[in-house]
């Protein structure tokens, strides 16, 4: 059975085309500054309390005062927050039944593992291809360790926030259909039309999507 990356499944669940280009593209190594944003979600104890000169020069898409409050919060209300600060293992490649891929952060007693993703997270909750991401790497954990894992974290250091998944049947029916998709991709499949996810995808112009202006939206174009 071919596994599938992890990072596969986020992207198909966030747009088939966009995993299309990733394949034909080569490269799928992240850019340095990804790397820089990743970096804080293994410095929360030394951010937590840490002054404006300090977080000035950290790369947070809060102002200081804003990352501090969102960062007591998260300590305050994810149970498991201190494990989160010292991981029992960093930076593991876990192989399951039918996925692969690098967790950032793996969680003992219960097993756990979380992700840390470099973007803004939603109101309430996680964007639906990192809960794809989620069930991929808890299915994975199990799978290595012949053990249940019921749950997942997705972090998002730039915001200063962690937010706990439970992995549930919506997440699970979300995750089968990212693999049923996955294994038929072949052929480019049908362009989104006028969809937000375009403006924040890094092929839109090889893509040829027609993204619509705010004017137009608001009927004057």
């Amino acid at each position: 059975m071919t596994l599938h990356a992890f990072s596969d499944l986020r992207r198909v669940a966030f747009c088939p085309r966009q995993l299309y280009y990733a394949r034909q593209d080569g490269d799928r190594s992240p850019p340095s500054e990804v790397k820089r944003q990743r970096d804080l979600a293994y410095r929360y104890e030394e951010l937590i309390d840490a002054d404006d000169a300090v977080l000035s020069e950290c790369p947070i898409d809060l102002p200081p005062r804003a990352f501090r409050r969102n960062l007591r919060r998260t300590r305050d209300r994810i149970d498991r927050f201190d494990a989160l600060v010292e991981p029992s293992r960093r930076e593991v490649l876990l192989t399951g039944r039918e996925c692969r891929g690098v967790v950032h952060k793996c969680l003992e007693d219960p097993p756990a593992p979380s992700l840390v993703a470099t973007g803004t997270p939603p109101e309430q909750g996680v964007w639906e291809p990192q809960s794809v991401h989620a069930v991929a790497a808890a299915k994975a954990l199990a799978w290595e360790g012949e053990r249940t894992v019921e749950h997942a974290y997705i972090e998002y250091p730039t915001h200063g926030i962690v937010r706990s998944v439970s992995i549930n049947g919506r997440r699970k029916a979300q995750y089968r259909d990212a693999i049923r998709t996955v294994e038929s991709l072949g052929s480019p499949p049908p362009r989104l039309q006028n969809d937000t996810k375009c403006s924040a995808c890094e092929y839109s112009e090889q893509c040829g999507v027609e993204t619509r202006t705010l004017r137009s939206l608001l009927g004057f174009g």
